[in-house]
């Protein structure tokens, strides 16, 4: 007999604009993920935590007591209210609590008013073994508080997906259909899980990721819901840039694009940073990859001359929340930012 699905049940991923119960990390202990820089990530780190506690419960899943013990050192040091810290006895092989971390949908009119969804994780592809802790995370947190808990059996990540809350999600070909993720689906099987388990109606494709993006093109890091109707996506202006037909090509892409309603997309431009390079390597440093708490929207930063105009067109957009840029130069090194980090859980 086959189970009803999510969306079959009235649940659907909110927006991540949305009111938030709190905000998921998994605290940064992979030595791997930051080789030899590690140590110069916390301040800043901490720093995003205590923007977040500011408004909001932070949930952050750590190994054991002596990583509780050494995140509550470096929280402390920043001065974080950590009244709004709760730890979690929830090993990771990773911090990218985005990818890794449960999907929470809601229904305000059922009486379990929030569910999760557990996809499968294979850290992007299969790049960076072992991954294993990682994908059991979101049933671990389900049990925990006793929420129901659907397995789709197919790879994705929450970085890879955007949502409007109005029943459209922003996505990639790149990513969703690289052959590393879910061989045997084609784009519409794949759309058929995104309605089921996100509850969405309607999906939007753009092509590529940002050069240097090892998640083989992530969305969070090109396009950004700013309200139903309203994206953010990111550019570049020299023509020289490796990324400026990339994000040329997505750019045309939005601007065609109709909604469920048959709106067009209100795309406004946000500039890419100079190219941040550490070991002859290009990382994919983006002022998209922001994260939205119940009062802020916090930027990476970049020590870049268009820190200052990104923060701006950002401000600008949301006008309701106060828009903070934090310095990402230390953490991009770990090839992801704010919003990889990050997995709200929504209020209901």
């Amino acid at each position: 007999m086959m189970h009803p699905t999510p969306q079959q049940l009235g649940y659907y991923f909110p927006a991540e604009f949305h009111p938030h119960e709190a905000t998921w990390l998994s605290w940064p202990h992979k030595e791997a993920s930051w080789p030899g820089k590690i140590h110069t990530i916390f301040p800043y780190y901490s720093q995003f935590v205590k923007y977040l506690a500011d408004s909001e419960k932070v949930r952050i899943n750590v190994a054991n007591e002596a990583m509780k013990a050494f995140a509550t050192g470096h929280l402390q040091n920043a001065g974080v209210n950590l009244a709004n810290v709760e730890f979690f006895f929830h090993p990771t092989n990773d911090a990218w609590c985005r990818d890794h971390g449960p999907a929470f949908l809601i229904n305000p009119n059922a009486e379990q008013k929030k569910v999760v969804v557990d996809w499968n994780y294979n850290a992007w592809g299969g790049k960076y073994p072992p991954f294993d802790q990682d994908d059991i995370i979101p049933t671990l947190i389900a049990k925990h508080f006793s929420l129901p808990v659907y397995h789709p059996g197919i790879i994705m990540e929450g970085g890879s997906v955007e949502f409007n809350g109005e029943g459209t999600i922003l996505t990639s070909t790149c990513c969703l259909l690289n052959e590393n993720r879910n061989p045997h689906l084609d784009r519409e099987q794949l759309e058929a899980y995104l309605y089921q388990y996100y509850g969405a109606q309607q999906v939007l494709w753009v092509e590529e990721g940002i050069v240097g993006d090892d998640t083989d093109g992530h969305i969070d890091d090109t396009v950004r819901f700013v309200n139903g109707d309203t994206v953010l996506s990111v550019v570049e202006t020299d023509k020289q840039d490796e990324n400026y037909d990339i994000l040329q090509q997505n750019l045309r892409q939005l601007q065609q694009m109709r909604l469920l309603n048959g709106k067009q997309l209100n795309v406004v431009e946000l500039p890419m940073p100079d190219a941040v390079i550490f070991e002859d390597q290009r990382l994919p440093a983006s002022y998209a990859n922001f994260y939205i708490s119940n009062k802020y929207v916090i930027v990476p930063t970049f020590r870049c001359s268009k820190d200052d105009q990104a923060l701006s067109i950002i401000a600008g957009c949301y006008k309701d929340r106060e828009v903070v840029g934090i310095d990402s130069t230390e953490i991009i090194w770990g090839l992801g930012s704010f919003h990889c980090l990050s997995q709200q859980e929504p209020a209901v």
